[in-house]
């Protein structure tokens, strides 16, 4: 047998995508899906947004890239705009969502070794995330599909059961460095934490001098109807990773923190050849204009309504597959009796492309920028989804 030109280490489905058109992907073959995947939460503002797409062909135009050995007047334009609207105090750039929260984990260790206490080197983690496949994300990760083969992986972590406040306070000793915590788990399940449990945690940070670390790579960027989950909570946290939709389809990431938290991070402590380029802030600035304009939020908050009760009115017609919804925002997940994997894949042979996930949860991740029409579609295309593959387990 030979090996594909493609490494092999996705099981690629037979949708093969030419062409996007706002909330739709268009076959090789002119077939058209709706596309409520987003490319598993990046493409907010759907395909060929045309802000978007001029503002990158403009730089693209203009200059794409020069290192970060000059300065970057784009870099701080955006880094500036992202301080405006976050906790934050300032921002390393990426190229995505896993070196961000690898840049937050360096960052959180940095805090505590500048502080002359190298020993509090241990994030404590929690069951069931995601947070990318490098070997230090998949370190933060008990997941073994994740860490199988790839051993021995980097120590310096625990591991607690999600929302579990008392089990999180029952790890934290003399090694702690802090907490790295997605507020809405996304592979996981669509899992939102509790308030209660984000609160403990930040107060857990607060009386011991910790770091709360947080991976909103898929959460944030508007995706759960605010800027960032973690306002949802009434909280703020030291560290942030955000990408997927930060740049709306250009790979790019970023590492957010406190001044306090990034005080260790100095000339010399972290780099990156491709990050923050003048191309990536066009679409990260492109981004921005359209998520900030007044009423866009409210707007995905309406659409995540009328999502989630149309999804309720249509599960109960269906309830030999489905269990219920969960999720905030245009960040949700239908919860399944049968296995979410291959309802994903069926739903595909029906025109409408979702998102698999851990706890046999489909994921529902639309462009930002659905209307009424995408929704009643969506639930169409779903029910005749449903009720074909119904009588194919029959």
């Amino acid at each position: 047998m030979t090996i594909t030109p493609l490494m092999p280490v996705y099981p690629r489905s037979e949708v093969r995508p030419v062409r996007g058109e706002g909330c739709y992907l268009i076959g090789e073959r002119g077939e058209r899906y709706l596309d409520f995947a987003s490319g598993i939460a990046v493409n907010l503002l759907g395909h060929g947004h045309p802000h978007l797409t001029r503002a990158i062909q403009d730089q693209a135009a203009t200059l794409m890239h020069v290192s970060n050995l000059y300065g970057s007047p784009q870099g701080e334009a955006f880094a500036q705009r992202l301080v405006e609207n976050t906790f934050a105090d300032t921002v390393f750039f990426t190229n995505s969502g896993a070196e961000a929260v690898e840049c937050a984990i360096k960052t959180a260790r940095r805090y505590h070794h500048v502080k002359g206490n190298g020993h509090k080197h241990e994030l404590i983690a929690f069951s069931n995330a995601f947070h990318g496949r490098t070997l230090g994300t998949i370190s933060a990760t008990n997941q073994e599909k994740m860490r199988d083969g790839f051993e021995p992986l980097l120590p310096g972590f625990a591991y607690a059961q999600f929302d579990d406040l008392e089990g999180a306070r029952a790890l934290v000793n003399e090694r702690t460095a802090g907490f790295l915590v997605e507020p809405i788990q996304g592979e996981g399940g669509i899992r939102p934490a509790s308030d209660a449990f984000m609160k403990g945690l930040r107060q857990l940070c607060d009386e011991h001098d910790l770091m709360l670390v947080l991976d909103e790579v898929q959460s944030g960027v508007a995706r759960s109807g605010t800027l960032y989950a973690y306002e949802q909570y009434g909280i703020e946290p030291d560290i942030m990773a955000t990408a997927k939709g930060i740049g709306g389809g250009f790979p790019m990431g970023a590492c957010l923190a406190t001044e306090k938290a990034a005080a260790g991070m100095v000339i010399g402590t972290h780099g990156s050849t491709y990050g923050g380029n003048p191309l990536a802030m066009a679409a990260g600035q492109a981004v921005f204009d359209v998520i900030l304009e007044p009423g866009f939020l409210e707007q995905v908050n309406r659409m995540g309504d009328r999502l989630v009760q149309a999804l309720e009115q249509f599960i109960p017609n269906h309830d030999d597959l489905f269990e219920g919804v969960r999720g905030r925002g245009l960040m949700l997940g239908l919860k399944m009796k049968v296995d979410s994997r291959a309802f994903v894949a069926h739903l595909r042979k029906h025109g409408l492309l979702t998102v698999a996930a851990g706890d046999n949860v489909v994921r529902v991740l639309p462009p930002l920028v659905i209307e009424d029409a995408h929704v009643a579609e969506f639930i169409e295309k779903l029910s005749l989804g449903a009720s074909t593959y119904g009588a194919t387990v029959e």
